[in-house]
Order: C-alpha cells, then sequence, then structure tokens
C-alpha cells in the first residue's frame, strides 16, 4: 500500500500541536530545543518543543571522532562542569604525521596552523554528550520522542512547512500493514527546525524544493570510519591527538585519520575518505583496516580489543558550500545545512551554535503570534557571529584539498598559517562527489589485505559490533528509482561500487542463472549515507526505515 492508500483505509491520522518540533535528537537539535526553554523560562511566555529521534534512544545513531570545541556549550551552559557535562579528557598535546607505506613524519608544532591545535578542546564521546544534553532538555521540559522517525514533511496551502509526519509502524517487506500496523502522527508547529546530521533524509527534500543551494558550490562530504579500543594500559596516553595525512591513501584522494587516547585505557580511531575519489576499486572501509597496519599505528593497538564500530557521512564543503538555511516555517541547522569547519576535523560546536541561534529566531517570531514565517534573523545573526567568521577563514580549505594533498598542504599552510586565514580570494568546488568517479577501465583493482581478526576486520562482524538492527519483515528503506541501473550502468561502467562504498556490507552483487543483479542487505545499514551520496547514477534514495532500526552506539 501508499502512503495514501494506508491513509484512506486507517485515517485520519493523529495530530499534536506544538510551537517548535525539531528533527532529530542530536546536538544541534537538542541544543535548539534547550535555547527554546531557556528563553520561554526568561520571557515567563510558556512554548510547547518537541524532539523527534529516529534512533531506539537518545545517542544511539550518534558518532563523532570526536574532539570538541567547548566554546558553544559553554554558551548555552556557562555551568556545564558543575552540571556533570561528559567533557573528562582535555587535550594534553598534539600530533601531525605524514604517512608513507612504512614511515612517519611528524610536523613540529610551530609550523601547526592554528585549525589544527587543540589545546583546552576535549576528546569526547559525543553520543554521552548528546544523552547529557537530552537529559538537560527533558529536565526544562522538553518533549523527546525517540524511535519517531520524521517520514513525510507537512506544508500548508501557501506552502510553508507546519509540521511532519512520524513514520508509520508495522508494515511488511511488501508495504502491507501487519497486525501490529500503526499510522503515523502528524505532529503541526509553528515552526519546525531540521537538525537530521549529514545528508538528511527531509533536509535533501527541503533544498530541493525551495532551491536553498541555488547560490552555493557543490555540497561535499566525507565518510568517516571508527572504532573504539581498549588498549595495554602501558600504551595509554589521555589526552593525546594524533591526525595524520597520506597514506593509505594516494596524493589525489582527499582524506586522513584521526587517534584519540581518552580515559579508562580507550582510544577512538578512525578514517575520513572524501568522496569526492575517483578510483572506483577504493573501498573506504578496507583502507581505514590497512591504515591500522602501518608500523607507527599498529603498535598502539596490538594487545588491546576492538570494542565498538560505526560509520557516519558528514558534510564537509564549508561555508562556500552551505544553502539557504530558511525557508517558510523552518530551518536547517547544524550538518542538515553543513556547519562543520572541516580545517579542524570539528562540528558539535557549529551544531550547537547554530541550534541556539535558530531557537531565537523562532522564539521571537512565536512570542510575535508570527507563524510559517521566513526566520531571518537566524542566517543574519549566524553572519555576525564567532561561528561564521571562523567558516569564513576556513572557506578554502575543502576546495584546496580537493586538488591533492600537496598543493593542498602548501596552500592551507600558506593561507592559515601566514595569513591567519584571512585571505584575499575565494576558490570553489565544481562538481558534486557522485560526479568525480570514474569509469573502472582507467583504474586498477586494489588489492587489500585479507583481515587478520586482531587488527583489521571484515564489515560483516565490524557491524555485529554497531548493535545494529532492523525488523526483518519492514520495507526496505534504500530504494531503487530504476532497478536496472545497479547491473546496466554501475557494474557495466563502474565494476559495482556499491559493494566497495558502503562500510556494512549492504550491497553485494549476486550472478543466478548467468545472470547478475544487486541484492541489498537492508539489515545491515549503519545509516551512514554514503550510498545516497556516491551512487554515480543517483538512483539510489536513503529513506527513513521503521522507528528505533539502525545503530545503536554505547559511546561513540
Amino acid at each position: 500500500m501508499n502512503a495514501q492508500e494506508l491513509l484512506e483505509q486507517f485515517g485520519p491520522r493523529d495530530s499534536m500541536d506544538y510551537d517548535l518540533v525539531i528533527v532529530g535528537g542530536g546536538p544541534a537539535g537538542l541544543s535548539a530545543a534547550i535555547k527554546a526553554k531557556q528563553l520561554a523560562n526568561e520571557s515567563g511566555k510558556e512554548i510547547s518543543v518537541c524532539v523527534l529521534e529516529k534512533g531506539s534512544e537518545i545517542g544511539a545513531h550518534i558518532l563523532s571522532g570526536a574532539v570538541m570545541d567547548p566554546k558553544a556549550l559553554t554558551e548555552l551552559f556557562p555551568n556545564w562542569k558543575e552540571l556533570g557535562a561528559p567533557l573528562n579528557t582535555e587535550v594534553r598535546a598534539d600530533q601531525f604525521l605524514f604517512l608513507t607505506a612504512n614511515q612517519s613524519y611528524q610536523v613540529p608544532n610551530w609550523l601547526l596552523p592554528h585549525c589544527f591545535k587543540n589545546e583546552g578542546n576535549y576528546i569526547v564521546s559525543l553520543a554521552n554528550i548528546t544523552r547529557w544534553l537530552g537529559e538537560q532538555a527533558e529536565a526544562l521540559g522538553v518533549e523527546i520522542f525517540p524511535g519517531f522517525p520524521a517520514a513525510q514533511i507537512l506544508y500548508d496551502e501557501q506552502g510553508a512547512v507546519c509540521g511532519v509526519i512520524t513514520g508509520s509502524m508495522g508494515l511488511d517487506k511488501e508495504g502491507q500493514p501487519t497486525d501490529q500496523f500503526q499510522l503515523g502522527m502528524e505532529l503541526r508547529a509553528k515552526y519546525t527546525l531540521f537538525a537530521e546530521g549529514s545528508r538528511g533524509h527531509l533536509g535533501k527534500q527541503l533544498i530541493s524544493k525551495y532551491a536553498l543551494d541555488k547560490d552555493a558550490d557543490p555540497q561535499s562530504y566525507g565518510i568517516g570510519i571508527k572504532e573504539l579500543w581498549e588498549i595495554e594500559p602501558s600504551k595509554s596516553k589521555p589526552g593525546l591527538v594524533v591526525h595524520t595525512a597520506g597514506w593509505p591513501l594516494d596524493s589525489d584522494t582527499y582524506g586522513g585519520s584521526f587517534l584519540y587516547h581518552l580515559g579508562d585505557n580507550q582510544v577512538a580511531v578512525g578514517l575520513v575518505v572524501g568522496l569526492s575519489y575517483k578510483n572506483p576499486y577504493l573501498s573506504p572501509f578496507e583502507e581505514f583496516q590497512r591504515y591500522k597496519l602501518h608500523p607507527k599505528i599498529r603498535e598502539t593497538f596490538e594487545g588491546g580489543k576492538r570494542i565498538a564500530y560505526g560509520a557516519r557521512a558528514l558534510t564537509a564543503g564549508g561555508l562556500n558550500s552551505l544553502p539557504k538555511t530558511i525557508f517558510p516555517g523552518g530551518a536547517l541547522i547544524g550538518d542538515d545545512a553543513g556547519f562543520l569547519n572541516a580545517s579542524r576535523i570539528k562540528g558539535s560546536h557549529a551544531a550547537i551554535k547554530t541550534g541556539m541561534l535558530a531557537a531565537q529566531a523562532a522564539v521571537a517570531a512565536i512570542n510575535e503570534n508570527r507563524s510559517a514565517d521566513l526566520l531571518t534573523t537566524y542566517p543574519q545573526s549566524f553572519e555576525h557571529s564567532w561561528l561564521h567568521t571562523e567558516l569564513n577563514q576556513a572557506r578554502n580549505f575543502k576546495p584546496w584539498m580537493s586538488k591533492g594533498l600537496y598543493m593542498g598542504t602548501i596552500m592551507v599552510g600558506l593561507e592559515q598559517k601566514i595569513l591567519g586565514g584571512n585571505m584575499p580570494w575565494t576558490i570553489h568546488l565544481k562538481h558534486a562527489d557522485h560526479e568525480c568517479l570514474e569509469p573502472a577501465a582507467l583504474h586498477k583493482p586494489i588489492n587489500y589485505p585479507k583481515p587478520d581478526g586482531k587488527l583489521t576486520f571484515d564489515r560483516l562482524s565490524s557491524v555485529f559490533i554497531s548493535n545494529t538492527n532492523h525488523a526483518e519483515n519492514q520495507p526496505i528503506h534504500l530504494t531503487l528509482k530504476n532497478a536496472s541501473v545497479p547491473v546496466d550502468i554501475n557494474l557495466k561502467n563502474y565494476a559495482g561500487p556499491e559493494q566497495r562504498y558502503c562500510p556494512a556490507g549492504v550491497y553485494e552483487y549476486i550472478e543466478t542463472d548467468g545472470k547478475a543483479r544487486l541484492q541489498i542487505n537492508s539489515q545491515n545499514c549503519v545509516h551512514c549515507k554514503t550510498c545516497d551520496i556516491k551512487d554515480p547514477t543517483q538512483n539510489i534514495i536513503w529513506v527513513t526505515p521503521e522507528g528505533g532500526g539502525g545503530p545503536n552506539y554505547a559511546s561513540m
């Protein structure tokens, strides 16, 4: 059954009204909810605020490195230390390494641009930060609904956003209602903020509908693959932050690694690969696994134990690729718009700040009895904020690095170290990531080492420790515009890149009776969104699965 048929048989939908509905329970969405309630308490005017989160609980889908700049959090909660925010490991030392296949070369700290220095920052679990923010929001009276994804956008007669519809529950694989069926609810709002993270399902629709990216550079993304390890106590160096560039990626492929020493003998390690890469044989997952075999890296993990795994896309185009953030009735915040500072490898402070700015604009409009208006004070306040200054200084980082490791390093060093980010020029990205993939005939397959089960692993064992789960009989949430395209175009021309760029083993080509077909193992999906971004024909569309599905990250 399609949505209209379900509505005709089981409708009308239940409906709830709020002043402010926020889609996404990450740092941006929760900070917006908290700020809205703080402002309401200051003015003495009650404002109803609701947060929808597709994960089974707050923090379940949150994955980041992460080194956190506490600047925005301090604005939201000046007393966050007294309130018990889980920022426990302050950065004590920075190392930046250039890797070759067998050697490493450390950049002297005096040569590092300011954007690569982390004094005053904290190594954190962003999932745990998010859980703490959820507790603060609930204490202020925010209604939080985990396990309820926003599946559709509600529009009024004038075409303004007026809320969302949650996904229906209890459909089988064919979209037919089971005895567990529940029709999705309408959550109507004076204003709706979208904080879904990178490549948000609804944010993508809003950008298209309102042509929000008309004057922006093409957006650029990366995939971040992360593991959490428990290492031998003698190797633990709490507060040490290590970043690398170079091997295992070639000099034409944007990317780099992170290795962060937390407390309790834990280390977070990961690799970010820009999704503008050209070689269809490249596998970000396999690149990450062989990265751990480097002599400088493996010494940290030998004798240790991998305890968690995850992957997530990040929106890295920066200020030049930022779409317009407002439309009638709502706004985009956090990584749903793309506020991450790729030069600093940080986005949580930007997510918190933009959530606060959008909340201020929305609360002012609500107090003035304006509904479905443009929240113009949000982008205006952003343009006068420290965040805009920071992103403006970094606006050329991704365009320069897209020109290759060596030129990018030289030009970023010139701009950031010599000119302090105050450069007189702006360069631009010209191509979307999916347009950069080249035919397989122009490249050679990459021979990746087989996993040893000690330092390196396969996809399925990795997905297992991500605690990913989807109801077995639910509709597949990875949809194809045209079912013939994977074999006729992707397999024929690009050697089936889906089976390599997905870090969870969702896509595999199977031969039956001499004919190839694409099998989609949607139950493995960790909601990274890479397929939606990198598919060269843009034939794969990621939609929200049944609520509560996906990974359940404990401390990522």
